[in-house]
């Protein structure tokens, strides 16, 4: 019985030893002895990395030419970032695009990145600092206007202008969350609606903002009659709150990124808006500049951040009304996707076919 024990031990140890390992590794998409090039991705919760833009990016590397992509996802962990960072640079990375966990913490990144001549991509996010040789993203602050404005105009349709809303940021950690923040800020301030309370949610974790919204549903009940939601993460988890506390209709909720799942509960009527972002030439204008890079071409941006050279792209508002001509239309979800058994009558009160 002791030597059976003290191989189920072993075991375990094994295994536990093989998840940290694997935590904090870089996987290389060929191993070919190609130029490499790094791209970091901070978490796995928001569907869209896994799902867009590592297989956006990994594609159009491979159509640009013969190098290696070294890839980590960080887990929300800014340490284990760091580790998957210097393992990239240890491989023999020629440049990295970063999408930062913590946007100050990863400044000693790009640090140890320039020391050894290795240029720095901010992906999505503008890693604090300087020292960049590219930023790619969107419109950060237009985005928060845009939610707050669809917000706005929704309560205003409902005769609710003057309404209490709760406002659930996303990581304290993250510029883009400030960003998202203070362009909705600059609608929702000037908009007569009452802020009852605000959140901003670690790590950007819908079970964070479920928590928190339900602690505000039990304080202020049927007062709330719009939320401000970051991201679809976010958003799912105050909706989350509102369905166990038996809410309905569940008021006005904004989100981000046009997660499937997101989609699908604006058709069911749970959410009311999200933001759609194009991750495609998010991520193939990373690629290009990473190529560009490391073949010793010069890189321009449309404009400059920080003194970055930067590319932003333009979100675009998605509501029941117009999900057939943005996300549908640009073959990010297809009908099929979104109008599972589960929604397939919403869907066709909705007209989606």
């Amino acid at each position: 019985m002791h030597q059976r024990f003290r191989t189920l031990l072993r075991a375990i140890a094994a295994l536990a030893t093989g998840v940290l390992v694997a935590a904090s590794a870089v996987s290389c998409s060929t191993g070919s002895g190609e130029p490499k090039i790094a791209l970091l991705l901070p978490e796995s919760k928001t569907a869209r990395y896994e799902t867009f833009d590592r297989p956006f990016f990994e594609k159009r590397v491979a159509e640009l030419g013969h190098y290696d992509v070294l890839y980590a996802n960080a887990g929300q962990d800014a340490a284990v970032q760091q580790q998957q960072a210097e393992s990239a640079l240890a491989a023999g990375a020629r440049v990295l695009v970063l999408d930062p966990v913590d946007s100050n913490a990863a400044a000693s990144i790009v640090a140890e990145a320039r020391a050894q001549s290795v240029p720095v991509i901010s992906y999505d996010r503008l890693i604090s600092g300087g020292g960049l040789a590219y930023y790619v993203s969107f419109d950060n602050e237009k985005v928060g206007m845009q939610q707050a404005t669809a917000l706005v105009h929704a309560l205003s349709a409902a005769g609710k202008a003057r309404g209490g809303i709760l406002v659930v940021n996303g990581s304290p950690t993250d510029t883009n969350a400030r960003q998202f923040r203070d362009g909705a800020h600059r609608v929702l301030d000037n908009s007569g609606l009452q802020v009852l309370a605000e959140f901003d949610t670690p790590g950007w974790s819908p079970d964070k903002a479920q928590e928190w919204v339900a602690g505000q549903i039990a304080q202020y009940g049927n007062r709330i009659t719009g939320v401000y939601a970051a991201n679809d993460g976010v958003a799912g988890g105050a909706v989350a709150a509102f369905v166990a506390a038996g809410v309905t209709p569940i008021p006005p909720v904004t989100g981000q990124d046009a997660e499937l799942s997101a989609v699908q509960r604006i058709v069911a009527g749970q959410q009311y808006m999200t933001v759609y972002k194009a991750l495609k030439p998010q991520a193939e204008r990373a690629a290009d500049v990473a190529v560009d890079l490391i073949e010793g071409r010069k890189v321009t941006g449309q404009t400059t951040v920080d003194g970055t050279p930067t590319t932003l792209l333009e979100p675009v508002p998605v509501t029941v009304g117009n999900i057939e001509s943005t996300v549908i239309a640009n073959g990010f979800w297809t009908a099929k996707d979104i109008c599972t058994p589960a929604y397939a009558q919403a869907c066709a009160r909705a007209g989606i076919r």
